[in-house]
């Protein structure tokens, strides 16, 4: 079979097909084999590992997965893909296309079927404009995960590895670094895909922690509090917080709570570590 990470085979393919890239699913394919080969090393996929993709596209990393795993579960939204991916993917016996909307798809009965419910490892081009509901969605579903080795836009790849007092550090980067650890592994151009995209991407790789770095008592109440304070970024925690529908926290609290954990009561939430937001959390 063809290797689609070569740009002429990957426009073979499109023009066999007359296939039109859609919009709305934000489709960029990758035509760059040594951003492939880096994924697939970074991911440390073995022949051991139930991998699920997600947005295979024509299935050219689906290609490379399917010769480092045991077996691929790859989730494709768009209908027009699937007699692509039936033909470029022919050749495997060890993948499996699903035609559905990932944000609907019961990905643990997945888990349960295809790997006895051990833990996958999930590895994805993603389309950006739905970068942030999928990682979430893998996460707060407790989907039993090793690592997720994803390509998104730079920024968000920024944004999920940095710290407090930093203009990109908001509730994604806390919510990603509760979960996981987070680790850039490649920053890749636009010249690298088809079409090319306006912004520069970056893989990033999330390896799931065994047990979060942080005790926290209701995990929902923090990430509610940790939205309200991002919510108004300019706000002090105190109004923030006091004045948020649906918290239910008055300002006194809030202010007592930060008193009882020595922080100023004039503090934003951009200031907080993650172990100060699960503290607050408690108190509150």
């Amino acid at each position: 079979m063809a290797n689609l990470g070569i740009p002429q085979n990957t426009i073979a393919v499109l023009q066999k097909y007359g296939f039109n890239f859609q919009k709305k699913f934000g489709q960029n394919f990758l035509i760059d084999t040594n951003v492939l080969d880096k994924i697939i090393s970074s991911a440390e996929i073995t022949k051991d590992d139930c991998v699920l993709e997600i947005g295979p596209g024509i299935g050219t990393m689906t290609q490379y997965l399917a010769e480092s795993a045991r077996e691929v579960v790859a989730v494709e939204i768009d209908k027009a893909l699937i007699p692509i991916l039936e033909d470029t993917l022919s050749a495997y016996d060890n993948v499996t296309v699903i035609n559905e909307d990932i944000l609907k798809v019961d990905i643990n009965a997945i888990v349960q079927e295809r790997n006895g419910g051990r833990p996958i490892k999930v590895v994805a081009n993603l389309p950006y404009y739905i970068t942030t509901p999928i990682i979430m969605g893998l996460f707060e579903q407790h989907v039993p995960l090793k690592s997720i080795t994803i390509m998104v836009q730079k920024e968000v790849a920024d944004r999920m590895q940095v710290g407090p007092g930093t203009k990109d550090y908001g509730a994604l980067s806390l919510a990603v670094q509760y979960y996981a650890e987070p680790k850039i592994v490649a920053n890749v151009p636009p010249n690298c895909f088809i079409p090319r995209p306006n912004v520069g991407s970056a893989v990033i790789r999330l390896t799931r922690y065994e047990e979060p770095p942080v005790k926290v008592e209701d995990e929902h109440k923090m990430f509610a509090l940790i939205r309200a304070s991002f919510n108004q970024r300019r706000k002090t925690l105190v109004n923030g917080l006091g004045n948020a529908a649906g918290l239910s926290v008055a300002k006194d609290q809030v202010a007592a709570a930060l008193e009882k954990m020595g922080l100023s009561p004039t503090i934003r939430g951009e200031a907080l570590t993650l172990e100060q937001f699960a503290e607050l959390s408690n108190l509150l």
